[in-house]
């Protein structure tokens, strides 16, 4: 019994493995291939007189953003999807769970409210030897070069997700099931808690539980758990001889279900078709904050489509709420920011020609 047209997903997070468990992530990765996309853009806008952030202030700038994404990313996938990494310490590095970054990873709402408080401390401009501020300008103005800068990150991050075999979408087949060819089986699944308790692992037949425990058994070597003995087997699928990997592929096969890439959908959503269309939007002259806002608006709803694909992170004890899954409210509400932001732009802030969103001079009253 074989699941057929499917792809097993055998790739490593590991770009460079040093040392067992230890080295360069693709994870890591992502996330610097997304600054140093962010920093180039930046800097090219700087140097075409685009943006009011000086070209050589630029680097000061990502600095902030940085800070801003990994500690508002980090932070808020801990207070809205898994609090106890907050108060969970270890006797191994690096000792305090909230820097482990392999737990859980980041939450990108969160990774966005840090993003917002960075803009207003660039907005403040930048003090040189001589006292004298430079750059300073709107936060409205600094958070539209964010946000058309931002999206080659959340493309990386996506891809990276999609690497990492996290954040699963629906199943399409169960396993030992016939599946269409673009679906991909994610072994990482066996880790997960049984469907019927909240978790990601479908049903296996009493022929394929013996299967498994068959597997797990075979490479179990020193490993005390279950758990420990099937990282084995991801392991030797990932990195072993290839005869080795493709008959564990084999074995594996008929025992995972097929899901939907979700994932790559969410990077085509909100790293091309959210790029694209915040640059047709930027085409014309606009008022400080109409990037931004259109930001909220365009990756809320995309996200809120694309979840529908994707599955609410196992460890909640309530997944869904009306139907719709945490990150999906999280969305609605920016939606609903970018909506307030985009009046208030329109109807407060003044247009100025020739800048990304306008320079933006404030209207008497208004605050930005």
């Amino acid at each position: 019994m074989l699941t057929l047209g499917a792809w097993l997903h055998n790739l490593s997070p590991f770009a460079w493995e040093i040392s067992n468990g230890f080295g360069l992530r693709w994870y890591g990765l992502s996330y610097a291939a997304g600054f140093v996309v962010a920093y180039l853009l930046m800097r090219a806008l700087a140097g075409r007189g685009l943006i009011q952030i000086p070209k050589d202030r630029v680097a000061d700038a990502m600095t902030l953003l940085i800070l801003g994404v990994i500690v508002g990313g980090r932070l808020g996938y801990c207070l809205v999807y898994e609090p106890a990494l907050l108060t969970t310490f270890t006797s191994s590095f690096p000792f305090w769970s909230f820097f482990a970054l392999n737990k859980g990873g980041m939450a990108s709402h969160g990774g966005m409210v840090g993003v917002i408080v960075a803009c207003a401390i660039i907005a403040r401009g930048f003090r040189d030897d001589r006292g004298t501020i430079l750059g300073r300008t709107s936060t409205l103005h600094v958070m539209d070069v964010m946000a058309l800068c931002a999206t080659p990150g959340l493309f990386f991050g996506r891809v990276a997700n999609f690497v990492n075999g996290e954040l699963l979408g629906k199943i399409v087949a169960l396993p030992g099931q016939a599946a269409p060819w673009w679906a991909v089986q994610f072994p990482q699944e066996i880790f997960s808690a049984s469907m019927d308790k909240g978790g990601h692992r479908p049903p296996l037949s009493a022929e394929q539980a013996i299967e498994l425990e068959r597997l797990i058994e075979t490479h179990r070597g020193a490993a005390a758990t279950d758990e420990q003995a099937f990282q084995r087997v991801i392991d030797l699928l990932q990195k072993g001889p290839t005869e080795t990997s493709r008959r564990i592929a084999d074995q594996l096969a008929p025992l995972v279900s097929a899901r939907h890439p979700s994932q790559l959908y969410q990077a085509l959503a909100e790293g091309i078709v959210l790029g694209v269309a915040l640059l047709l939007i930027w085409r014309v002259p606009r008022a400080p904050g109409v990037i931004a806002s259109w930001f909220l608006i365009i990756y809320g709803v995309l996200r809120v489509v694309t979840e529908f694909w994707r599955l609410p992170d196992a460890q909640l004890a309530v997944q869904r709420i009306a139907g719709l899954s945490r990150g999906q409210w999280l969305s609605v509400l920016m939606v609903v920011a970018g909506v307030a932001l985009l009046h208030f732009s329109l109807t407060r802030v003044k247009r100025v020609p020739g800048l990304l969103g306008g320079w933006g001079l404030r209207a008497p009253g208004a605050a930005v």
